[in-house]
């Protein structure tokens, strides 16, 4: 699957189906995410969201907590520190917080960056419902 917001490749998350979604893609360039199935649409795209408020805080045992690092993907940090079972925590991560990971909000910032002007609007990437 190719992303309608730059044209990248996507790749499939390992997810069980819900009522929300039967798969989960993200785009490996500019991190936006296509939910395909589900109760309610049948592909559902998540509008952009600033930096401030796109990223949860990774969590795993044996990363480092005094540093908070935002969460990607497929078990992997910002940064990319790669811990088997890692996760989001259920708290957005900050990137302007003191105690933030650098390499993360520099990762943020270029991902950021990804994502055309025409596409950031509330209302730019169509979802289409069941």
């Amino acid at each position: 699957m190719d992303c309608d917001v730059c044209g990248g490749v996507m790749w499939r998350w390992l997810a069980l189906p819900s009522q929300w979604e039967q798969e989960i893609w993200s785009c490996s360039w500019c991190h936006a995410a296509t939910h395909v199935g589900g109760e309610w649409f049948e592909i559902a795209r998540p509008p952009y969201l600033p930096m401030e408020t796109r990223w949860e805080r990774a969590v795993a045992d044996g990363l480092d907590t005094d540093v908070s690092h935002a969460f990607g993907a497929f078990d992997k940090t910002l940064c990319g520190i790669h811990l088997s079972g890692m996760s989001s925590f259920d708290y957005l991560w900050v990137p302007d917080r003191e105690n933030a990971c650098g390499a993360c909000r520099a990762a943020a910032v270029i991902i950021d960056e990804r994502w055309p002007q025409a596409v950031r609007g509330e209302d730019a990437r169509v979802s289409i419902a069941r």
